[in-house]
């Protein structure tokens, strides 16, 4: 799957994408993450992507030009290598739906999925509405710009990428997972999805692993991590 990110500060992202996960799935060509500098796109000598609010107003709004100019270059890179793909141009906001595991899985169906980075007070809104497929958030709170919330996407999203994970069991037994189910009367919002994990040594400090784990009893482990998985956030399970 291709992944493009338009960002103002591309230097800030490669690092992470190239270690890890997500690294050694680019290496194995599970993925590919290209990052696009919206500057080399604006037409002026200043490199100038952003502008004063018709309005009135404080902060900068970031410019459709650019945006709309390393869009056709995304384009005419695919058309050149004749990729077929189905793909989804998404614009990382605050004020965008909020991204969800569902979402992640969706995406992954994918052949490409592009990134737009917000920044300054946001973006003209004519990309959102003329060039862009969906406005999306990571929660309910404000980042000074996309470039993290697009590195939460593409990690979400290329998790569920055949190959990417070393152990393809990981992702039945993640949180937020479909079968992860919520605790009755609880919100989404409030529970993890996972049973709690121990490893050695069994006592540190007087703190010691559950009997039940070290027990050998397969069914009441499972038992054990059923209500793990189902608990409120801070709730230990009682077998």
């Amino acid at each position: 799957m291709r992944f493009d990110i338009l960002t103002l500060f591309p230097q800030a992202l490669e690092p992470y994408l190239a270690a890890s996960i997500l690294g050694r799935a680019r290496e194995a060509k599970y993925i590919e993450s290209h990052l696009w500098d919206i500057r080399a796109f604006a037409a002026d000598k200043h490199k100038t992507c952003d502008d004063t609010p018709y309005g009135g107003g404080a902060g900068m709004v970031m410019k459709v030009e650019p945006i709309d100019r390393a869009l056709s270059a995304i384009s005419g890179e695919t058309r050149n290598k004749k990729l077929e793909t189905k793909k989804k141009t998404v614009v990382l906001s605050a004020k965008g739906r909020q991204f969800t595991q569902a979402m992640a899985q969706q995406y992954a169906s994918l052949d490409q999925l592009i990134l737009i980075c917000g920044r300054y007070e946001g973006i003209d809104e004519r990309v959102i509405d003329n060039l862009a497929d969906e406005e999306i958030s990571v929660g309910p709170y404000v980042l000074a710009g996309g470039e993290l919330p697009a590195l939460i996407i593409l990690e979400a999203v290329a998790r569920q990428i055949p190959g990417v994970l070393g152990n393809p069991e990981s992702l039945t037994e993640e949180s937020f997972t479909a079968s992860s189910a919520a605790p009755r009367g609880a919100h989404a919002s409030e529970r993890s999805g996972e049973y709690p994990q121990y490893t050695k040594p069994e006592d540190y400090k007087g703190w010691k692993v559950p009997p039940v784990l070290l027990s050998g009893d397969h069914a009441k482990i499972a038992a054990w991590r059923q209500q793990g998985r189902n608990a409120l956030p801070g709730a230990a399970p009682k077998l």
